[in-house]
């Protein structure tokens, strides 16, 4: 069936994301999730091999407009945004006028689990968990979703390695991981989510370890050929490193993940144009017919703009082992996002500038940032998580460590 053709609105129930209360700390969150009382309803699905993504769209009211942010990757690309080890941090000043005040400690070394960065541009800086920093004594993940506001000094970046085993310099600062064919790239779901809800260092580790291995089977030669008699599998292939990254760089992976990804990026241009026609914000994603995540933005061309790494991302996360389950209706996609974000709520960001709440419950969780900065106030980036099955699909990765 061709994917576009299944684009499309379709009835189904709508939830209504609450706004955002202004206080931090922790709360019973024991209702549906708002956004700023701006309902959601989920489309008929894009069919991209084992996965299928259901375009979101804003049922009720209208998009809050063009959103003024620059990303990590146009940032990184342009020389406005810097980032480097965090004993590294008197490189990245450039004074304007007289001694600047340092809200980072400059008389640490570096730490794998904090990267110093510079926002130099004009326009605020949006970050996601999940994007991925090449460079320094290791590559990095950015742990949490944030804003940076413009022109800014040096703040301290929560991230975590995925690189374990390297703590020698490769370059003083950091680039986006990107692969010259594909653009840059995000850490799967998997790894991605050990990052925002684990907020654990070895289980980063451990779920890098379980992805790299996924795609040392995934790029063996066929499927029929190399079988090891012990597992009734074929031998991986190694890929040599010990870096997501790098191994999401090895020819052949990425040739893998083109392969998963080829309905939609194919037909990239085609796509974006029907969902920016449909006004779509954002995804639902099923991997091998479970409903894993979503992503949901402010507008159209957020969604646009980090379109490539997402897709990639999801992806990736289809070519781990696991058994196939019927394909999930509109219906199922929507009772997803529907399903109440019960649980406790806890609250962190920078006066003026963003909030950054998770919303705990027992079968999924809900990230939430919200820009607070002048004429904004509304939810930038909205992620949700289905805990048990992506539990389930680590503990799959880590067999084959």
């Amino acid at each position: 069936m061709n994917h576009l053709g299944r684009l499309g609105l379709a009835g189904a129930m709508l939830f209504v994301l609450a706004a955002c209360e202004q206080q931090s700390g922790v709360k019973a969150a024991g209702g549906p999730l708002e956004a700023g009382n701006d309902p959601y309803r989920v489309l008929a699905p894009i069919e991209s091999g084992n996965l299928l993504l259901f375009p979101v769209v804003r049922a009720g009211s209208k998009s809050p407009g063009a959103t003024p942010f620059i990303t990590l990757d146009e940032g990184i690309k342009n020389g406005e945004v810097e980032v480097t080890e965090a004993g590294r941090v008197r490189g990245l000043v450039r004074p304007r006028g007289g001694e600047p005040v340092f809200p980072v400690d400059r008389s640490r070394g570096d730490e794998v689990n904090t990267l110093v960065l510079v926002n130099h541009s004009r326009q605020p800086l949006l970050l996601l968990a999940g994007e991925i920093v090449t460079g320094g004594k290791q590559d990095r993940v950015i742990a949490k979703d944030r804003i940076v506001p413009a022109g800014g000094e040096p703040i301290d970046l929560s991230v975590f390695c995925i690189e374990p085993g390297r703590w020698t310099e490769s370059s003083a600062t950091f680039g986006a991981a990107a692969k010259a064919s594909a653009g840059s790239f995000m850490v799967q779901p998997t790894v991605r989510q050990q990052a925002m809800v684990a907020k654990d260092q070895q289980q980063v580790w451990n779920s890098v370890h379980g992805a790299i291995s996924q795609m040392e089977i995934a790029a063996a030669p066929s499927a029929n050929a190399g079988l090891d008699a012990g597992s009734g599998g074929p031998y991986p292939r190694s890929i040599g490193t010990t870096s997501y990254a790098k191994a999401m760089q090895d020819s052949t992976v990425s040739a893998k993940v083109d392969e998963a990804a080829a309905p939609v990026m194919k037909s990239r241009d085609q796509v974006l144009a029907q969902l920016r026609q449909e006004h779509a914000i954002g995804v639902v994603v099923a991997v091998r017919g479970e409903i894993v995540w979503a992503d949901l933005f402010a507008d159209t061309e957020l969604l646009s703009r980090y379109w490539t790494k997402l897709v990639r991302s999801y992806a990736a996360e289809s070519l781990t082992a696991g058994e196939t389950q019927p394909a999930p209706a509109v219906a199922d996609a929507q009772r997803f996002l529907d399903a109440p974000s019960g649980g406790t709520e806890t609250s962190e960001g920078e006066v003026g500038v963003y909030r950054y709440r998770e919303l705990k419950s027992g079968g999924a969780e809900t990230f939430v940032l919200e820009s607070l900065l002048p004429g904004t106030g509304y939810d930038v980036h909205i992620s949700k998580l289905k805990l048990r099955t992506q539990e389930r699909r680590i503990k799959s990765l880590q067999i084959y460590r």
